[in-house]
């Protein structure tokens, strides 16, 4: 099992993982295909990634990325958008689309028999889509009541602010993905069109699917697909792949040494009319292919992972000072950060703020006992393995390997990896975070 294949190999075909039936191809045109055969099951989810989200995007296309994917739904040359949304009705699967700030993924989960029916509807879709001013029109309206939704929401508000806060609010990957009103209203048809031209094209497509599936039928019905959308698929292209940064976006080692230089931030405040007030506080964290993604997997895990972990056994089960606690991250091929949460009454923020601060400084100080640790590898070899039981978790997996980590890793060799994280691996990135709070955001009432 080649498992150290680099996919900048010019292989076009090889067996990733014997054991688990993982294969990947390089079609015509540069398509890369990864499949895992599970023969144990009677369906397969298919997704059709594009390495292509809002990061990506010009400042004159801001918000196309999103606003393309909703447009693919609205109908091709062969389809009106009512023939796309019961083509997985009518078979009792389901598919949806969803754009990140990194990639844009279209999928769908079928029985085993409908698979050719989802690759010629999603081929159809990325290939053929009809890109009309009168579907932009419609759509745009869509999506601003989408953000408006999201305004509404403390946690939406709250989380998005504190992303651009840490990552750069003027930068491409601190901006939001879905887009700001006033770039999505001014968003034209020809720009969407030019953005979709510019990125949607054979070799930048990757293909995953998952479940009762052949390799090779995949790979004729993949390409006869996208051929009657009009896409030429030549023989010898190779996959457009995106440079990796050479370098990561690792905790500043300045900015503080202890929770009362947290409390003291002064925070981004956003006014809501709420009950309760919610708070963010966090900085910058470790990328998504960073070796040490896998200790801070094990820190999240303790810090604020579970009913078990610290930040919900001192602010809510032993002080009661709020319902929901706990600690998040979010990692990118250059950039990464953490986060701690909590909602409380606005009378108890102070406190609670030097609390969530104090836990993470306290184990940056002293440490953490071996019995956190194991319950933490627990935990999350264990979340692991249950996830991978679904087929759409795997293919999302094989898609994640694919365009972030560009080298393979089998399951037992990622959770070796867990399994390897010490107490001083933990006990030294905890440091290095509490030393890095930099950022602190508040939605709730006037004050």
């Amino acid at each position: 099992m080649p498992s150290d294949l680099t996919f900048d190999d010019p292989a076009s075909d090889v067996m990733l993982d014997e054991a688990a039936q993982v294969r990947r191809s390089i079609l015509p045109g540069g398509i890369r295909l990864v499949t895992q055969t599970d023969r144990s099951v009677r369906s397969a989810t298919l997704g059709l990634w594009l390495p292509v989200g809002s990061r990506d995007e010009r400042p004159e296309h801001a918000g196309s990325t999103h606003v393309l994917e909703h447009l693919l739904f609205k109908g091709t040359a062969r389809r009106s958008a009512m023939d796309i949304a019961t083509a997985f009705d009518e078979v009792g699967g389901d598919s949806n689309a969803l754009t990140a700030k990194e990639h844009t993924l279209y999928y769908g989960r079928v029985r085993s028999a409908d698979v050719p029916m989802a690759v010629d509807v999603l081929s159809d879709m990325i290939t053929a889509s009809r890109l009309e001013e009168q579907d932009l029109a419609t759509e745009r309206e869509v999506i601003l009541e989408e953000l408006a939704m999201a305004e509404d929401d403390p946690y939406d508000v709250g989380y998005e602010t504190f992303l651009a806060d840490v990552l750069g609010p003027h930068t491409p990957i601190g901006r939001p993905v879905g887009g700001r009103p006033e770039t999505v209203r001014t968003l034209d048809i020809d720009q969407v069109r030019a953005h979709w031209r510019e990125h949607y094209r054979p070799d930048n497509l990757l293909v995953t699917a998952v479940g009762d599936i052949d390799h090779e039928q995949l790979a004729e019905l993949v390409q006869a697909g996208l051929r009657r959308g009009g896409w030429t698929l030549e023989d010898g292209v190779l996959p457009s792949r995106r440079v990796r940064a050479q370098h990561e976006c690792a905790p500043s080692a300045s900015g503080g040494s202890g929770p009362m230089e947290a409390v003291s931030i002064s925070p981004h405040r956003l006014a809501r009319p709420s009950e309760q007030n919610h708070i963010y506080l966090g900085g910058t964290g470790v990328t998504a292919v960073s070796e040490e993604r896998h200790t801070l997997s094990v820190l999240m895990s303790i810090l604020g992972g579970g009913m078990s972990s610290r930040l919900f056994q001192n602010v809510r089960e032993q002080r009661g000072l709020a319902y929901s606690v706990y600690s998040f991250s979010a990692a990118y091929r250059d950039a990464g950060l953490f986060g701690l949460y909590a909602a409380c009454r606005p009378s108890r923020t102070a406190q609670v703020v030097e609390l969530m601060a104090a836990e993470l400084t306290e184990m940056g100080r002293q440490g953490i006992t071996e019995q956190e640790l194991q319950r933490a590898k627990g935990q999350i070899t264990g979340s692991f393995a249950l996830g991978l039981e679904d087929t759409s978790s795997r293919m999302g997996r094989l898609g994640t390997i694919e365009l972030v980590h560009g080298e393979y890793s089998s399951v037992d060799e990622t959770l070796d990896k867990i399994s390897r994280v010490g107490l001083e691996d933990v006990r030294a990135l905890a440091r290095r975070l509490s030393a890095s709070f930099s950022t602190r955001v508040d939605v709730g009432p006037d004050q």
